[in-house]
């Protein structure tokens, strides 16, 4: 019996020791699944243009860690037009993307079969951007005198293929249109090569100032003042993502508002992560920019009456409709596949427009 209890004693330091080991060791296995989920989840993110301006607000809730705050590792390029965003998001190389809602309506209707058509899942420009540009000194002093003119811009400028709806809300008759690459659209507008231009105003009226002419001897003709109150350009998700991660489209609007709601407050400093993403921008044109379009189409009136990021049905349904007619499509554009506002954050964390 004595040996028995020396052979315990002796024992109990190795038993303690290993339970403790095996006690780390299933505290260790708990742990794993909970890093897991916590690990952030990457998000590529598509924009529809170079970074300016208003990439702005996708940038600085990048930089101050709002996406990586909700769980989210987001990676931002540069893009090269709507339709490319579209396309992008749609063969699944993006999740999510920026893109002007009317390039999304023609590649809904075009490709009635396409197993994943991206989905609109916020508005950000409240009115389309779209605008025809002309000199003063051309003589074209109101929307009525473009009837005859020569007009230039690319095949595939959003303007220039919505130009139909604003040609028939202003009673215009026909125009000559002149193609050219977009560098070369205000060159020629300032050589006469065309009377009048259409573009994104905040872009194209930057884009003349660049080129030395004074914003004084610039006529703009808004798509929005003059008869056509399309929407512009809003987030768009993959159906995939949308199906498979509901969870990450809402948390990446709430974060995206966040930051929305800064960039609208300042939107000056704001351009500095603009500059730390490309070194080379002209941070005074682009402070301009960013002013501009949210004066123009994300705090818009429409916007203030409609709420940041929502949309109207009746509009959007009129939207598709003049969409389907003006762009030839193969089947007519269906609203409410191209639209899903169940992710959008509460109203009180959407009240992020600046004050009028």
């Amino acid at each position: 019996m004595p040996q028995a209890k020396e052979n315990q004693a002796a024992r109990r330091p190795w038993l303690l020791k290993n339970l403790g080991l095996l006690a780390l060791s299933g505290l260790a296995l708990l742990a794993a699944p909970a890093r897991a989920q916590t690990a952030p989840t990457p998000i590529k993110f598509q924009l529809d243009w170079r970074f300016e301006g208003p990439s702005a607000l996708f940038l600085l809730p990048i930089a101050k860690g709002y996406f990586k705050d909700a769980k989210l590792d987001v990676t931002l390029d540069a893009g090269n037009g709507s339709g490319g965003a579209v396309t992008r998001v749609a063969s699944g190389s993006y999740e999510l993307g920026f893109a002007d809602l009317a390039a999304l309506m023609e590649f809904h209707a075009n490709n009635p079969d396409a197993p994943n058509k991206p989905v609109a899942v916020m508005m950000v420009y409240n009115n389309t951007p779209a605008a025809v540009l002309t000199l003063k000194k051309s003589g074209i002093a109101k929307v009525a005198d473009l009837s005859g003119k020569k007009l230039g811009a690319p095949v595939f400028d959003a303007g220039r293929r919505g130009f139909p709806i604003f040609a028939k809300a202003n009673k215009l008759g026909a125009v000559n249109w002149i193609s050219m690459d977009p560098p070369l659209r205000e060159t020629m507008l300032m050589r006469g090569d065309v009377d009048a231009i259409t573009g994104f105003s905040f872009t194209s009226l930057l884009n003349l100032e660049a080129r030395g002419v004074k914003a004084a001897d610039v006529t703009i003709f808004p798509y929005a003042d003059n008869g056509v109150k399309h929407y512009g350009n809003a987030i768009i998700a993959s159906p995939k993502l949308i199906k498979e991660h509901p969870e990450v489209v809402k948390a990446f609007l709430l974060a995206f508002a966040k930051g929305a709601k800064e960039v609208m407050a300042q939107p000056d400093a704001a351009i500095a992560f603009v500059k730390q993403r490309d070194g080379i921008i002209n941070e005074a044109l682009e402070k301009r920019r960013l002013r501009l379009a949210i004066d123009a189409v994300i705090a818009s009136p429409d916007a203030r009456a409609e709420g940041f990021g929502q949309v109207s049905t009746p509009r959007l349904a009129l939207m598709a409709s003049q969409i389907s007619d003006a762009y030839g499509t193969k089947t007519r554009v269906q609203p409410e596949a191209v639209w899903n506002g169940g992710f959008l954050p509460s109203k009180a964390e959407l009240d992020v427009l600046p004050k009028p």
